[in-house]
């Protein structure tokens, strides 16, 4: 870890210290506290905004040091009852395990790190908390930090404390625009007043849309950001940045996929209880597996040629251009690689250099071989699958591209495999159908694993997508499903655009069927 970083420091630019203050509400004479100054931008600009009456506390004591009103302290040892009007900063960022031994010290002796938090949690988390028990009634926090907190399952302490303790005015969400030098991740902007009476306005949520980094005139543009209103966050629920009416429609999608025959509340169907589900193949370098067109082959090299899809030739739906790649099991000596597979062996040595030094994920790994086989037996199940890119962006795009792959295709390591559970009697055609639905890209967009505009399809973020399983009892759900499945097929089959809409309105239909939107909100 740098030093820079060795008390979670990612110092914060001017530009955005100076935008943050002019959020401040509270009039000049407020009591400000800086619970972590690093180099003094806020102090500066706070100054410069007219607040004179401000206390930092800063770790580093070679940090901030042409200011006097710097404690050179743990902001964590500050007794609360020091009170103030406005906190304001950009708290530290460090996971437990990469904590300083004398921090890790100080947290198991602290006495809300004991009553909220434990080793899983961050130590942004015990900043944000103490920077609430610090404020006054109605004073105001304002803080600039990755967005993770929001949704993370160790997290869930904390967003109970501050829906108990008051309420956000205002999130600014800048996904991946740059607001750290060489820092890649998705920042907010939060200001948050401690009042626990008064919970009834809407968050006003502005989301950045401008891709350069900011300055301080895109900032202060009404037109940098894309304006919404949001409920306030509730208790034991999921933190949604997403407006009521969207909110309303994904707690209906949830209710559809609920168990039908479950005795233990409203437990949701999950893609896991249909789907067996693997990341790609890993071969450690393409370029030398991928097979030229015009490759001759003989008998034995035919056998060990493989078609693999990337994540570049899927659409929704459907593939395009496959590839064959060489795929050599384990087990066969240089000796037989040479002699049994000549052109295979012609093709591999102007890279076997580079092959050699790929990842050996711990074992001894020829040049020939793939360097990390992954889930292979998963994807030797002779039927069709389903592929997904292991990672799709979704800024310029109102859809995720869930494919069709044929039995015998083999996903590489940039695509994540889904292929039917034994026993399963849901077709395939009617998974992929569901996967692709307007309903599923609107559940994945607040609900999945998302770093700026990129949302991850790794194993567990799928597994956890809502599933609507058929009522075999029911005629007329039995029906529909029949329905979309022989319009997959067709629209695999022939491409017409209009199967796609046939598509969405039998689902639609089947969802509708015995749910209504307003019997569930």
């Amino acid at each position: 870890m740098k030093e820079k970083h060795k008390y979670g420091q990612y110092f914060t630019k001017a530009v955005v210290a100076e935008y943050m203050v002019s959020l401040i509400s509270q009039p000049k004479d407020c009591r400000v506290l800086e619970p972590s100054c690093g180099e003094g931008v806020f102090l500066s600009k706070l100054a410069e905004g007219g607040y004179s009456n401000c206390r930092a506390y800063e770790i580093d004591r070679e940090l901030a040091k042409d200011f006097d009103n710097v404690q050179y302290e743990s902001f964590l040892s500050v007794p609360v009852e020091e009170k103030y009007d406005v906190v304001i900063g950009n708290p530290p960022y460090i996971r437990w395990r990469n904590l300083e031994a004398e921090l890790k010290e100080e947290l198991l002796g602290n006495a809300l790190w004991n009553r909220y938090f434990n080793s899983l949690c961050d130590y942004l988390f015990i900043f944000i908390l103490k920077s609430i028990e610090h404020l006054n009634e109605g004073g105001e926090l304002i803080f600039i930090c990755s967005d993770y907190w929001m949704n993370s399952t160790h997290s869930a302490t904390l967003r109970n404390y501050m829906v108990s303790q008051g309420y956000f005015e205002k999130i600014f969400h800048f996904k991946e625009a740059a607001l750290f030098e060489g820092v890649n991740a998705s920042f907010v902007i939060f200001k948050y007043r401690k009042n626990s009476c008064n919970r009834e306005a809407m968050i006003d949520l502005l989301t950045y849309t401008e891709k350069a980094s900011p300055t301080l005139e895109t900032l202060q543009q009404e037109s940098s950001f894309r304006h919404t209103r949001i409920p306030q966050f509730e208790q034991n629920e999921r933190w949604l940045l997403a407006t009521r009416e969207m909110q309303d429609e994904l707690r209906w999608f949830e209710s559809v996929c609920v168990k039908r025959s479950n005795l233990f509340g409203n437990e949701l169907c999950r893609i896991r209880e249909v789907c067996d589900i693997g990341n790609g193949m890993v071969s450690g370098l393409d370029a030398a597996f991928k097979i030229n067109e015009n490759q001759p082959l003989n008998d034995l090299e035919k056998k060990h040629s493989i078609p693999v899809l990337k994540a570049k030739n899927l659409g929704q739906y459907s593939y395009i251009a496959p590839s064959q790649y060489i795929y050599m099991p384990q087990g066969i000596g240089q000796a037989e690689f040479l002699s049994d597979y000549p052109h295979f062996a012609s093709q591999l040595e102007p890279y076997k250099e580079a092959l050699l030094k790929r990842y050996s994920y711990g074992r001894d790994l020829p040049y020939w071989e793939f360097a990390f086989p992954r889930s292979k037996t998963l994807f030797e199940r002779q039927e069709a699958k389903i592929f997904v890119p292991c990672k799709e962006r979704i800024s310029h795009k109102h859809y995720f591209r869930f494919c069709h792959a044929p039995a015998g295709f083999y996903p590489l390591q940039d695509v994540t495999a889904m292929v039917r559970k034994p026993g399963c009697r849901e077709s395939v055609e009617y998974i992929l159908a569901f996967l692709n639905s307007k309903y599923v890209y609107d559940w994945l967009r607040f609900n999945g694993i998302i770093k700026g505009e990129i949302v991850e399809f790794s194993e567990t973020p799928i597994a956890s997508i809502p599933f609507r399983r058929i009522d075999w009892d029911n005629e007329s759900e039995v029906r529909i499903h029949d329905d979309i499945t022989l319009s997959v097929k067709n629209y695999l089959a022939e491409g017409s655009p209009t199967v796609k809409e046939e598509i969405n309105n039998a689902l639609t239909k089947l969802f509708y069927g015995k749910y209504s939107l307003q019997e569930t909100a």
